[in-house]
């Protein structure tokens, strides 16, 4: 139950970065039990004693630093914190997961702007696809990237960025980095090569980058008003306020109403209480998700509150840009029977993320556990499969397919 969680729980998150377009510490950035010891040379060697008490020795790492102090050409170039950080974006991306992160305080400060809503960039959703290309999980609506053709599932090959001077390849890069280095001030420009999914030609563009301001919750009734299309479309901080506001609407227009589209298109996820909290809205009782931790431990999550659609009749639009906490959510609800899913997979994020606040404003996103739907399913890397495949030509972006299946669905029997 959401209201038994610990404080450190509560701050967990699904991460997609499905994010959006988006590494000091003063204390040290190796934490446990060292030692200094003397050698013949005189000089430290540092051993670290792991919890299996092997040592690893980090007298290569300090001979290393010493060196380019040294030797290295541009002596005036160097920058100790950012050689610093860079060491602990290597310690965090040796371990081959693209979500588990070391965010400097400049970064660290962008994304907490993502989760509220508002930054500069292009606007598009970034992630990673199950063979670890940097891919677009989402583009906007209503922003730059959409209106030039981006589109969900485009692998994200290059950037030339002539003020920044950057002309280089994303490929291998962090989420983190390429953030950085597709973000940028309003009205400054930047190219992107892209590859749309399926094809075999790149594409490039060049987008003025503008604010990107995202709600997180749209409602309109559609088919004369008989039915009610709530869009889902982010987990951030101001989503469980506007949600509230979409709710009473409904509840204002229920004796019209033949039932509702839960729409969580290009939802790239975000706080892992929110998908409770809003499965709970559709579910009178019974289990949300379940979560296995790095101990192997298993922790389920029902219902936490007394829904207000409880009978409603549902169903749920998912796509490739759906990822994480809008999996979760699509997820409970068909796995308890409470929807039919329509759309076509989702994005198959699977692994929660704890974020950590450090010194001096820096944080780190470390991947901690995996979720589970409620019959035990693990999506990662293959995402939820909609009970009807429905795919919308993206030639024809006026005509949405999806939820017309999903209208239909909804009145056919009534």
């Amino acid at each position: 139950m959401l209201h038994q969680l610990t404080l450190k729980q509560i701050r967990k998150f699904i991460l997609i970065l499905a994010v959006f377009l988006l590494v000091g510490g003063s204390g040290w950035w190796l934490r446990g039990r060292w030692e200094a010891r003397q050698v013949g040379s005189g000089q430290a060697k540092i051993v670290n004693y792991t919890n299996d008490q092997k040592e690893i020795d980090f007298g290569l790492f300090w001979q290393v630093w010493r060196k380019l102090e040294e030797k290295y050409l541009e002596r005036a170039s160097l920058d100790k914190k950012k050689m610093f950080y860079g060491a602990i974006q290597g310690l965090t991306a040796s371990l081959g997961d693209p979500y588990t992160v070391f965010l400097p305080p400049k970064e660290n400060k962008e994304t907490k702007e993502n989760l509220n809503g508002s930054f500069e960039g292009v606007g598009i959703q970034l992630g990673f696809n199950e063979q670890e290309q940097l891919v677009v999980i989402a583009p906007l609506k209503g922003m730059p990237a959409e209106e030039l053709g981006v589109r969900a599932g485009d692998l994200v090959l290059h950037i030339k960025d002539e003020t920044k001077g950057f002309d280089e390849d994303l490929v291998g890069l962090s989420l983190p980095g390429a953030v950085e280095k597709i973000r940028g001030p309003k009205g400054t420009k930047v190219s992107l090569t892209l590859l749309h999914e399926g094809e075999s030609q790149p594409y490039t563009i060049e987008i003025v980058r503008e604010t990107i301001v995202v709600p997180s919750v749209e409602i309109d009734f559609v088919d004369d008003g008989k039915v009610a299309h709530l869009k889902l479309l982010r987990f951030g901080d101001l989503t469980a306020e506007q949600w509230e506001k979409a709710v009473n609407e409904i509840i204002a227009q229920r004796r019209n109403l033949k039932g509702m589209i839960l729409d969580v298109r290009g939802n790239p996820g975000g706080y892992l209480k929110g998908s409770i909290t809003f499965a709970s809205e559709f579910l009178a009782k019974g289990t949300v998700v379940k979560q296995e931790d790095y101990r192997g431990e298993v922790e389920t999550y029902s219902v936490n509150r007394k829904g207000r659609l409880l009978d409603i009749p549902l169903v749920v639009l998912i796509d490739r840009g759906s990822a994480s906490a809008s999996e979760i959510l699509a997820g409970a609800l068909h796995d308890q029977g409470r929807a039919k899913l329509v759309g076509t997979r989702s994005f198959g994020k699977g692994t929660i993320q704890e974020a950590e606040d450090l010194g001096d404003g820096a944080g780190l996103h470390i991947t901690t556990a995996k979720w589970l739907t409620p019959n035990g399913e693990w999506v990662n890397k293959k995402g939820l499969k909609p009970d009807f495949e429905v795919q919308n030509d993206p030639k024809n972006p006026d005509e949405d397919e999806q939820l017309q299946k999903a209208i239909e669905l909804l009145t056919s029997n009534n």
